[in-house]
């Protein structure tokens, strides 16, 4: 019985985390590439003039992958604790 309720608390730390860097991650996505999708040259970079940041393309597939990983992640564990 113990360890049935210490894997539950541990799957409900697993899902509220990967949640939470799901949320942080695709933040990340939103406002590193997403937001300057239209602003990429042939070279895959993005200069902002306001605050002399480079964006670069690649980094959007990154926040995306860590993005959908975590989200997994945390659906998979959800759909464990649930069953």
């Amino acid at each position: 019985m113990y360890d049935q309720v210490m894997n539950a608390f541990t799957r409900k730390i697993i899902v509220i985390a990967s949640m939470g860097l799901s949320l942080i991650f695709g933040f990340a996505y939103y406002m590193l590439y997403f937001k300057w999708y239209d602003c990429f040259n042939e070279m895959g970079r993005c200069f902002d003039a306001d605050t002399g940041i480079v964006y670069l393309e690649q980094s959007g597939a990154v926040w995306l992958t860590l993005t959908a990983l975590t989200s997994c992640v945390a659906l998979f564990q959800l759909w464990r604790l649930t069953r």
